[in-house]
């Protein structure tokens, strides 16, 4: 089984945990109906994705 052969510094582990932070979830504004989404997806209340394409799922009422 492989051993460290040098010991991890607190700073040298600290840096390497510093992408472990949990990230806020990005949300925007729907301009077709204004309620909150995530960029780049369709809108969960009125289908929307860009001007000219709209998208209705079934099982949304």
């Amino acid at each position: 089984m492989a051993v460290p052969a040098f010991r991890t510094s607190p700073s040298r582990k600290r840096k390497r945990r510093s992408h472990h932070a949990l990230q806020r979830s990005l949300m925007s504004n729907c301009p077709s109906c204004g309620s909150k989404k995530h960029p780049h997806r369709a809108c969960r209340e009125c289908g929307f994705v860009r001007p000219g394409l709209s998208i209705r799922a079934s099982g949304i009422e």
